[in-house]
């Protein structure tokens, strides 16, 4: 699950809609999939050329998102192939501490809770029960349906959805790029998730199970050897007797009988660019090759079509065909639609079961460049069948928004995301029976002469809806999570069903459902039952559960990717969602739970005293809310991380730090009620940001970055006291003796603040082509930052992502493999318990109750008792 090497994503976003309530203007700016407020200009020379951003931005994958979660694990150079496959080799050899995590989250969570109805959460948009993203989903016709999750693997149910079983966990890679049924029943699965987003990963390889309603995956069952390692794979095609990967190295095919042997390379726009080549290891190379899908001839497999091209643009971009003597040659003509390198970004075809038509849903680097409100080009249709056509259009944003579209009303249009969301699915058996997924899910029945949006964004601004359940007219369907990504057809009893999944996991509803007097779908049924658990967690903290009579109880509280912030108590059933939209850094008072401070994004920082649980009186009177936006400045002038690090002083809990390009503090704890209350005790300076904080005592070590991509990648660490004095930047040379790579936690000894730990993500000089890649992840200073040791001894070469002392002495680590431990009077590391999957964990924090947690970017929350990690393992 190392991190897609450079490719970032972004979106344009418009303003709140005018005269809107002010609540509503929350929604729209602060909530869910919605707005960071800051519309970027043109792409794309500095993707094309630099690797660096483009077009614009939406909060939870803008431009700043992407590249700051991708330079983490890359900065200051060019990852080679392989390093994360060797990460994993070392980590099979370590031994366990003893101890077992236990899976906190393995629980419905309900994103409509009304108990949470807040003005900042996402409560009665529709979407229902969620999880974390699914971008592959497979169904047979005997209700058997795989669903993988963005970083958290394939799950498997044989009740149509729901009643999930994990089945692929024994595998080094749970990201998900595609998962396809093959004629023969055999399940493939390819890793690497197929989105340029900002928290993708990278895979290591196609997978294929022969026997999916009852096994599992293993390592053996990778076909061909190490040539799609460290790759995303858009799509598995299937033509004849082979199979065709559209991979970001290019597109590749296998045999689909002889399972043995390499894949092949078919097709490579600049091979220069591809491992081992003259150019492999320029800062633009990840961006040099991307391949989004396959179209092949239904009656010559050897026919192919092949769209490439980062998403941002560049001069490759386009369709491409094999001509007679093997050459691949640019397609220029394909009737309506639009073959030139500006109009080709990212694009999904589907073929009809009866081979009479084919669709394709293409996104335009032009358009997503120069207009705000939507980067769509456009969805066409062969009905010849062919792959070159002539194409025809059948639908553009305009068309899709008059629809039904939830969209029109909030200032942009459809296909705002097409570089992000996309699916096509044909009906089986009706040829002009299409559904579409953009940010929304729509659907033709007439081969897109007229559309319907059976999926809304949400119900926030249809006339059924009021924030205030007592004055809703109770006609407002069910609707899927917005952001869409994957979808199939399966059946159950002879039923035939779709199933679509996003950013909010998975939903089902029958192939010919039923509409409301909207045009929404009544009949969508969230297949998130619990036992599917892939939410991506940024940060976890844990508090007493001051409803909790026995006073043993714990509130556990997260933010997550697009799926706001998770709450649960100590007796619930089912998590409820008191914060809407990404959920970022939090900090939770271990005294009392439900005292909470949620990071959106940029350091946007609310705060609520009682969970965000609210009896409604604030819809009359915002005077009345019990939740409170206490952002630092430098929220409002972007000078922040898109996840930037906030804490509390370890020893005062009401002394906060929070990190932008200032250090800003505040020591009123959960009493402050404005941001105008932080005060700034130190400047990293102009172009430099925070990017790990810890404090003791009023001592605050704060880890920065700035330039923070590979041109000119700097980094430092700045010590100094909460009240502003004695400040100071660390001499950290590069190639001296911490690497220059990105600090990505501190960890300061509660009975000596000289005494402090730093983590440092990314991969080593062993795999980084940069200046002062360094070696080694942990370093200790006993003489508060002047010397250093490395103390990494035999952990993996992997990014580390959370450092924490235990109170015993002992040391936890959170990478992006796994989580480790080193104890006390100890200098090798060992792997922390078992039971915990194979995914990112990003933070690790302690709990009140005495056990650590661990928040997993794709595996949801686990905690372990430190006390039982004795020397047995």
């Amino acid at each position: 699950m190392l991190t897609t090497l450079g490719l970032t994503t972004s979106q344009a976003l418009a303003a709140p809609t005018p005269g809107a309530k002010p609540w509503q203007v929350r929604h729209l700016t602060e909530t869910g999939h919605r707005h960071a407020e800051r519309i970027a200009s043109g792409p794309t020379a500095a993707a094309a050329e630099g690797g660096g951003e483009d077009e614009g931005d939406e909060a939870e994958n803008s431009a700043e998102a992407t590249e700051q979660f991708t330079e983490a694990r890359t900065a200051p150079g060019v990852v080679a192939p392989g390093a994360y496959g060797a990460a994993w080799a070392q980590l099979q050899s370590m031994p366990h501490t003893g101890g077992s995590w236990d899976h906190v989250t393995g629980l419905r969570y309900d994103s409509d809770d009304p108990r949470y109805r807040d003005v900042d959460s996402n409560s009665s948009g529709g979407s229902g029960l969620v999880t974390g993203r699914i971008t592959g989903i497979a169904a047979d016709d005997d209700g058997y349906v795989y669903a993988g999750g963005a970083n958290g693997g394939v799950f498997r149910s044989s009740t149509g959805g729901g009643h999930w079983r994990a089945v692929s966990d024994q595998l080094p890679s749970l990201s998900t790029g595609a998962l396809s049924l093959d004629g023969s029943g055999r399940l493939w699965y390819a890793t690497g998730e197929s989105n340029t987003g900002a928290t993708s990963y990278v895979g290591t390889g196609v997978y294929v199970l022969a026997d999916p309603r009852n096994g599992e995956f293993r390592p053996g069952d990778r076909i061909g050897g190490p040539e799609l390692e460290s790759t995303t794979i858009h799509a598995l095609r299937f033509a004849g007797d082979r199979v065709w990967a559209a991979t970001s190295r290019g597109v590749w095919s296998h045999s689909t009988t002889d399972l043995s042997g390499p894949w092949t390379l078919e097709f490579a726009p600049n091979p220069g660019y591809l491992p081992g080549g003259a150019d492999a290891k320029a800062p633009n190379a990840p961006y040099k090759n991307i391949a989004n899908d396959i179209a092949v001839d239904p009656k010559d497999p050897s026919k192919v079509v092949v769209a490439v091209g980062w998403r941002g643009g560049d001069t490759y971009n386009g369709f491409y065909s094999r001509a007679a003597d093997g050459s691949w040659q640019r397609v220029t003509s394909l009737g309506e639609m639009p073959a030139g390198a500006g109009d080709v970004g990212n694009v999904t075809f589907a073929r009809s079961k009866d081979g009479s038509r084919y669709y394709a849903v293409q996104q335009s680097p032009t358009r997503t460049a120069t207009d705000p409100d939507s980067g769509l080009q456009g969805v066409y249709v062969s009905k010849s069948g062919s792959p070159f056509g002539p194409w025809t259009s059948i639908a553009d944003t305009d068309k899709l928004m008059a629809s039904g579209s939830a969209l029109q009303d909030e200032g942009y249009r459809p296909g705002i995301q097409s570089w992000y969301n996309q699916f096509l699915q044909v009906d089986p058996n009706d040829a002009d029976h299409v559904y579409l997924g953009l940010e929304e899910v729509f659907e033709t029945e007439d081969g897109g002469a007229h559309w319907t949006t059976p999926g809304p964004y949400w119900n926030f601004g249809f006339a059924c809806w009021s924030i205030d359940p007592a004055r809703q007219t109770g006609d407002c369907s069910p609707t899927t999570h917005s952001d869409q990504h994957a979808v199939a057809v399966g059946s159950r009893g002879g039923k035939p069903y779709v199933l679509v999944g996003n950013d909010g996991g998975i939903y089902s509803r029958p192939l010919n459902g039923t509409l409301d007097a909207y045009g929404h779908a009544k009949d969508w049924k969230s297949l998130n039952d619990g036992t599917i658990d892939t939410l991506q967690y940024y940060s976890v903290g844990v508090g007493k559960d001051p409803a909790d009579p026995s006073g043993r109880g714990v509130v556990v509280s997260g933010g997550l990717q697009d799926n706001g912030q998770s709450v649960l108590r100590s007796h619930d059933r089912v998590m409820g969602s008191n914060f809407g939209g990404d959920g970022a850094d939090t900090i939770v008072d271990p005294d009392n739970g439900c005292n909470i401070a949620e990071e959106y994004v940029y350091l946007a920082v609310q705060i609520t005293r009682n969970c965000a649980v609210n009896d409604g009186s604030w819809i009359d009177d915002p005077a009345k809310a019990t939740s409170y936006s206490v952002a630092p400045p430098d929220n409002e002038t972007g000078a922040a991380r898109f996840i930037a690090p906030i804490t509390t002083d370890q020893k005062d809990a009401r002394s906060w730090v929070a990190g932008g390009q200032h250090v800003w503090v505040q020591h009123k704890g959960f009493a402050i009620r404005s941001g105008e209350e932080w005060t700034s005790a130190y400047d990293l300076g102009a172009g430099h940001v925070a990017t790990a904080l810890a404090s003791s005592g009023g001592r605050v070590y704060a880890g920065w970055c700035g330039p923070c991509n590979n041109s000119g990648f700097t980094r430092g660490i700045a010590v100094g006291n909460a009240d502003g004095t004695g400040w100071h930047q660390l001499d950290l040379p590069v190639g001296g003796a911490l690497p220059n790579r990105y600090v990505s936690s501190l960890a300061v000894d509660p009975a000596d603040a000289q005494h402090v730990f730093v983590a440092f993500s990314g991969f080593s000089r062993a795999w980084t082509e940069g200046p002062g890649a360094g070696v080694g992840h942990v370093f200790e200073s006993r003489d508060g930052g002047t010397t250093w040791v490395d103390v990494s001894v035999n952990l993996p070469d992997v990014p580390a992502d959370s450092l924490r002392l235990l109170p015993d002495g002992g040391l936890a680590l959170g990478t992006d493999l796994a989580a480790f431990h080193r104890a006390p009077g100890e200098k090798d590391w060992k792997v922390l318990g078992s039971n915990l999957p194979t995914t990112t964990v990003m933070q690790l924090r302690s709990g009140p109750d005495g056990k650590l947690y661990a928040a997993t970017h794709g595996r949801g929350i686990w905690s372990v008792d430190p006390r039982r990690l004795d020397a047995r393992g």
